[in-house]
């Protein structure tokens, strides 16, 4: 749910931009990258039907990260405050 809130925030406002993260370990410990368009069409599935609580922090982060020159990385969840 956070990452759409982010994705959802910059492509309403017709910015695009990478989206990455790190890849596991057994799909070669390296780093992926998607280039995100506003014509783009994404589809977010979640299991469950409980919309979970936003954490401010983390969303002020990921933001911070998606309107950097490297693009949006994913990050872990950090505590609430």
């Amino acid at each position: 749910m956070h990452l759409q809130v982010v994705i959802g925030s910059k492509l309403r406002r017709g910015e695009s931009f990478f989206l990455s993260w790190n890849d596991s370990p057994t799909a070669g410990a390296g780093r992926s990258s998607v280039w995100l368009h506003p014509s783009i069409p994404l589809y977010f599935r979640y299991f469950g039907g409980k919309t979970p609580r936003i954490n401010r922090s983390w969303i002020e982060q990921l933001t911070t990260s998606a309107n950097s020159g490297h693009g949006l990385l994913l990050s872990a969840e950090p505590p609430e405050g």
